[in-house]
């Protein structure tokens, strides 16, 4: 006579035979593509949520890569060949390596490095790759520290630009900033998604058209979508280029929230809402950064390129 958990393991090879590991750390997971409103909801919500970090990373990460300790002149062929850097890691690494690969795996529909650390403890051999997971568990956590940080006061920085009055006030207005965001986390990602899903929005929206305008008053800049640029750029400058790769990283920050909250709203709204609209605008912003930068060079030495052109684009529009 056969049991009924034999016929379930004869049934679905996706569970051991052993008997010893429960079946609930096995069982498959069903998914289910959202369509329609449900889809247009999660797609708004995840806007606000999961591309907060890498959707401010416009603020500091061009003009990082011309840190004076770097030694780099803004030049045709340097602007050029920091762009292609920044695009392409872009592509290869959030669209490619996360949207593409990383987004088919996962613990029971939770995503992350440390969802994927968790499935390590079901193997037997697994010291060298739980070294590397606690690296990169241990990279995430710092990236977590950082980015809040980072973006904000990049954010904050912006009033300075308006009037030089605000200067004291940066610094608290950041702390106040992150304390609230801290603070509403504990409502849940749904409400804090619905309050900063239309923000987000129109932050994207404002940064591509901003970017559009400067990318039409100098479209050469659009030739740094070749990657023989990146490449020229790091064969010619040797030490000084690979360290700008460290500053090059930071237009990819946030990238793991991407895949570490599929569980939240699926992989469907999160390709979607990157495809479509994150990807382009943030595309649209560097070059039109670079392209300010051709037109003024001085402009790449301003807190923020992002920032300091703004102003002039909405007058002149």
């Amino acid at each position: 006579m056969v049991s009924v958990s034999a016929r379930v393991h004869d049934t679905n090879p996706q569970l051991p035979v052993d008997g010893k590991t429960r079946r609930s750390r096995h069982r498959p997971t069903v998914y289910t593509a959202p369509t329609g409103r449900r889809l247009a909801t999660l797609s708004l919500t995840a806007l606000g949520v999961v591309f907060g970090d890498i959707g401010t990373s416009p603020l500091y990460a061009f003009r990082a890569c011309f840190n004076t300790k770097y030694g780099l002149s803004p030049t045709v062929l340097t602007v050029y060949g920091v762009l292609s850097l920044i695009v392409w890691s872009l592509i290869l690494v959030v669209s490619v390596k996360y949207l593409i690969f990383l987004m088919r795996l996962d613990n029971r529909g939770e995503g992350g490095i440390v969802a994927l650390l968790a499935l390590l403890r079901q193997k037997r051999r697994r010291g060298l790759v739980v070294a590397l997971g606690l690296f990169g568990a241990a990279l995430l956590y710092g990236d977590g520290v950082i980015t809040p940080a980072i973006s904000v006061l990049s954010a904050a920085e912006g009033f300075e630009i308006a009037t030089s009055a605000f200067r004291p006030f940066v610094l608290p207005a950041t702390l106040l900033i992150l304390f609230m965001l801290f603070f509403f986390q504990k409502y849940g990602t749904a409400r804090v998604g619905a309050v900063f899903g239309p923000i987000m929005l129109v932050w994207f929206a404002t940064i591509a058209t901003l970017g559009a305008l400067e990318i039409v008053r100098e479209p050469s800049v659009l030739r740094a979508l070749n990657p023989w640029y990146g490449a020229r750029f790091l064969l010619l400058h040797r030490a000084p280029g690979f360290l700008v790769l460290g500053a090059v990283v930071l237009a990819v920050t946030g990238a793991e929230a991407l895949y570490a909250d599929i569980g939240h709203f699926g992989r469907t709204p999160i390709r979607l809402v990157w495809f479509v609209f994150v990807l382009p605008a943030l595309l649209l912003n560097y070059f039109g950064q670079g392209a300010l930068v051709l037109r003024i060079p001085d402009a790449v030495q301003n807190r923020s390129t992002s920032w300091r052109r703004a102003p002039s684009c909405i007058r002149s529009s």
